[in-house]
C-alpha cells in the first residue's frame, strides 16, 4: 500500500503534538504539513489524501468547505459542535469521505459497541448513568464521548436524546424516571479521559469503564482512521466503520 499523505490541522494542540509523535512510528502514513494557528492550509491542501482536524469548533466549518472544494477526505476529532454544524458536516459527506468521531481510541470505540449491546440486552428496567472525568482545561461539557454514549443508549431504547438527557441533578428533582439518561461531567487536574457507563436496577449494577493513560491511544486511532478513510467513497463514517464492528452486528 502507498503511504497515506496527511495534513495535521491543529498541530500546536495536545492532540496535534501526540499525532506528530505517533507519525514517526507509522510507516503507512506520511506527513505533508503540520498546520498551526499561525499558518494556512491553502498552499498544501492539494498535496494530501486526508486532513486530520483537532482544532476548535470555530475552525471546523471553514476547513470543511475547503476540503469539499478540494475533494479531500477529512477526519474530524474536534468536539463541542452545535447541531447546525453537525448537520453541515453530514451534508458535506455527500461530496467527500468524512469520519466524525468524538473519540478515536480503539478502546472507546469498543466501549460504544459494548454499551449498545448491554443496553439492548438489559432493557428499559436498568437505569442509565454516565460519568466522565477530564483535565481542568477542557472547554466543552459533557465530553463528546459522553454525549455519544448517551446517544447510543437513547437510540437503543428508541428515546429522544435531547429530551431524556439529564446533565447533573440539584435540589429536589424527584425520583428518576426509567427513561432519563444521567450525564455527569467532572473536571480535575490533568486527567486525560475517563468514562463510566452505569446500568443499574434493584439488586445489581453493571459498570463499563474506559480510562486513558496517554493521548497516544487517541492519536494511533486517528491515524488508523485516516489510512482507512483514504480508500472510501464519500460518506459519513465513524470508528465503528473503521473497525468493522457494524459488520459484526449484521452477522449476529
Amino acid at each position: 500500500m502507498n503511504q497515506t499523505q496527511v495534513i495535521i490541522y491543529g498541530a500546536q494542540g495536545k492532540m496535534g503534538r501526540a499525532l506528530l509523535e505517533c507519525l514517526t512510528l507509522e510507516e503507512n502514513v506520511k506527513l505533508v504539513a503540520a498546520i498551526t494557528a499561525h499558518n494556512t492550509i491553502d498552499p498544501v491542501l492539494h498535496a494530501c489524501d486526508v486532513v486530520i482536524d483537532f482544532t476548535t469548533v470555530e475552525a471546523t466549518l471553514p476547513l470543511l468547505k475547503k476540503c469539499v472544494t478540494a475533494k479531500k477526505a477529512l477526519v474530524i476529532g474536534t468536539t463541542g459542535h452545535s447541531e447546525k454544524i453537525r448537520s453541515e458536516i453530514a451534508a458535506a459527506s455527500r461530496d467527500i469521505p468524512i469520519i466524525f468521531s468524538p473519540n478515536y481510541s480503539i478502546g472507546v470505540t469498543t466501549l460504544f459497541w459494548l454499551t449498545r449491546k448491554a443496553t439492548e440486552i438489559l432493557g428499559m428496567n436498568y437505569d442509565a448513568e454516565i460519568v466522565e472525568l477530564h483535565h481542568r482545561f477542557k472547554k466543552d461539557a459533557p465530553s463528546g464521548t459522553a454525549r455519544r454514549l448517551a446517544e447510543i443508549i437513547a437510540k437503543a431504547r428508541k428515546l429522544d436524546y435531547e429530551k431524556e438527557a439529564r446533565h447533573g441533578r440539584f435540589g429536589m428533582p424527584g425520583e428518576r424516571t426509567l427513561k432519563e439518561i444521567g450525564i455527569h461531567a467532572l473536571r480535575a487536574g490533568d486527567a486525560i479521559g475517563e468514562h463510566t457507563v452505569f446500568l443499574g436496577t434493584l439488586g445489581e449494577r453493571l459498570e463499563l469503564t474506559y480510562r486513558a493513560s496517554s493521548r497516544e491511544a487517541y492519536a494511533r486511532g486517528a491515524l488508523r482512521a485516516a489510512i482507512w478513510l483514504r480508500e472510501q467513497v464519500p460518506g459519513y463514517y465513524d470508528m465503528e466503520d473503521v473497525l468493522d464492528l457494524k459488520e459484526q452486528d449484521l452477522q449476529d
